[in-house]
């Protein structure tokens, strides 16, 4: 069975519809699927169930229109199908960390509210180019060295502090060649993932592990990725389709887990199946750290 034409099918309909009080089983029924059957199916391609989809495409359309527009909070509120004002308080809160009124007043669209319409070039990025059920993995201490720039969640930015880095790792008296390769996104911010947005500029190091910091070049920086828990998620494909897979984690995965985010940073691992930015069959490593 077409399973993908199916949810794309869905996805129109839901988007149709989403102002309007409509059921699973209605979403299920316009694609000839039952209720179990579909939300099984899209629970298994896309990660979460079809309500909570709807849900949160509900949220990321209030949130856009809470930046973008001078609407009250109550009109937002009942044009995206909640009750009151007091209801869609609730529900935002419990989603973006901050109440309507004070995410307007931080002007800023956050990579957690930015939960876009699952279209066919990102319902085929789901399906192919990300693990939509990551796993949780127990780390050791790791110990990089590299450099640490600004920059920010732009793949063009990200690309050319990669290239920064290997300009001067091969100026450099010994040759890490074998070695994974980190980039760690870091961040002063218990709550980073729900206010960071596209335009944020924060410091990143990119780096080559280390067994000690014996020997360092002096041009290189030292740093130290604490030990514990961790959910890995694996981008396949070309590094120009990243966004997508850093917009579905923290736009949707971030959102339904059940799991607690730590404070402790973010990053990314290249190692000898990324094949270079351009390489349809590159894979990398996203790293979540978990309480």
């Amino acid at each position: 069975m077409n399973y993908q034409k199916a949810l794309e099918d869905a996805i129109i309909y839901i988007e149709n519809h989403l102002e309007e009080d409509i059921r699973v089983e209605e979403v299920a029924h316009s694609v000839g699927y039952s209720y179990f059957h579909f939300n099984r199916q899209f629970q298994a391609l896309i990660g979460e169930s079809v309500g909570n989809y709807i849900k949160k495409r509900r949220l990321a359309n209030a949130a856009h229109q809470l930046l973008y527009t001078h609407h009250k909070i109550i009109d937002i509120a009942i044009k995206n199908n909640f009750e009151s004002a007091e209801s869609f308080s609730r529900a935002f809160k419990l989603i973006y960390k901050v109440s309507p009124q004070k995410y307007r007043e931080n002007r800023i669209q956050t990579l957690t509210s930015n939960k876009e319409n699952l279209n066919s070039d990102l319902l085929e990025h789901l399906v192919h180019h990300v693990t939509v059920h990551p796993q949780i993995v127990i780390l050791p201490e790791i110990k990089v060295v590299g450099i640490r720039r600004q920059t920010q969640l732009r793949t063009k930015e990200i690309k050319k502090l990669w290239e920064e880095f290997y300009s001067l790792e091969e100026k450099a008296p010994y040759s890490y060649q074998e070695h994974r390769k980190f980039g760690i996104y870091e961040s002063s911010l218990s709550d980073v993932h729900f206010i960071v947005g596209e335009e944020t500029i924060f410091n990143e190091v990119v780096g080559i592990e280390v067994d000690s910091f014996e020997n360092m070049v002096s041009y290189f920086i030292k740093k130290v990725i604490p030990g514990g828990r961790y959910v890995v998620f694996t981008h396949h494909g070309c590094f120009k389709t990243l966004p997508q897979t850093i917009n579905y984690i923290w736009g949707t995965w971030l959102l339904s887990t059940k799991e607690e985010i730590d404070s402790r940073e973010t990053f990314e691992v290249l190692d000898e199946r990324f094949l270079g930015y351009d390489h349809p069959d590159s894979e990398l490593d996203l790293y979540i750290p978990l309480r």
